[in-house]
């Protein structure tokens, strides 16, 4: 796993250990809501991670784009169908989402260098 592929999930997986063990209500619903929605219904997970990667993009969270990426290459989505979506991200969100595309392509290419 690359570094930064690699940093990215220990310290995901480090904060939300954290935080989840203050049990506070709220934000474990939070958590369980989040986890929920992206689940199989009335619309595919695939969809559900393309969506949630053009949102991601458009408020530029980083790290929100980050995990939609790397959810969306384990489904095995083609880099072609994420750059499109990231073309739609980018078409709606303005030119001021061109930073966290820049990141979002590079994060890919990492997960590809990954294997």
């Amino acid at each position: 796993m690359s570094d930064q592929v690699k940093d990215f999930n220990d310290y995901r997986a480090k904060m939300n250990d954290k935080i989840l063990s203050d049990n506070n209500k709220i934000i474990k619903r939070i958590f369980n809501l989040d986890t929920n929605a992206f689940t199989e219904g009335a619309l595919d997970v695939k969809t559900k991670e393309l969506l949630g990667l053009v949102a991601s993009t458009v408020l530029r969270c980083d790290d929100c784009v980050k995990y939609h990426l790397e959810s969306s290459y384990k489904l095995g989505l083609s880099k072609e169908q994420v750059m499109e979506t990231l073309s739609i991200a980018t078409l709606i969100g303005g030119t001021i989402v061109i930073p966290h595309l820049r990141r979002a392509y590079e994060y890919w290419e990492a997960l590809e260098a990954q294997g």
